[in-house]
């Protein structure tokens, strides 16, 4: 008699194979934290583009944050792919490269100052828990696609409105 070897379960306390998918789609770590996985990982953005953004000259920073969100992107959808096939859900709640993302994308051209981090922080999380339509439409993309794609929506959703404010210097 010969016995199959017990099958491999796939959980946050164990990750077979695929470390980087893990890593990337819960931004190191911050998708682990309570509550609220989601605003860790949209502040992991924030506090991560905080310390990158001064070492960078003012008229690059607009390009840099659009391109700390295409990187987190292109990576973000394979590593949400891998790690939601592993548990065999949708949507894993600890998956948070995607408001990483969608948080970069909000804060496109917006300043480095505390009122306006803090402006867009909000109007990111506001945006990606509401998902005014069509955002939420974009969970239903297949797998990776879909966990990234409502939030790049919310994104460009808050990133209209900090131009607004910032337009009008209400902050």
């Amino acid at each position: 008699m010969t016995t199959s070897p017990e099958p491999a379960t796939a959980s946050p306390s164990r990750r077979p194979a695929a470390t980087w998918a893990w890593m990337i789609a819960t931004f190191f770590g911050a998708g682990r934290l309570r509550p609220g996985p989601g605003t860790w990982g949209s502040l992991g953005a924030l506090i991560t583009w905080r310390l990158i953004a001064p070492f960078i000259p003012p008229f690059w920073q607009p390009s840099a944050a659009a391109l700390y969100a295409a990187i987190a992107l292109v990576i973000g959808v394979p590593a949400a792919t891998r790690v939601a096939r592993e548990l065999g859900k949708e949507d894993p709640s600890f998956v948070v490269i995607d408001e990483v993302c969608g948080q970069m994308i909000t804060l496109i051209g917006a300043p480095l100052g505390w009122k306006s981090l803090l402006a867009g922080f909000i109007l990111f999380r506001a945006f990606d828990i509401v998902k005014p339509p069509p955002v939420r439409s974009f969970e239903r993309l297949p797998e990776g696609i879909g966990i990234m794609m409502d939030d790049v929506a919310a994104g460009f959703y808050a990133l209209i409105c900090m131009r607004i404010l910032l337009h009008f210097r209400i902050i």
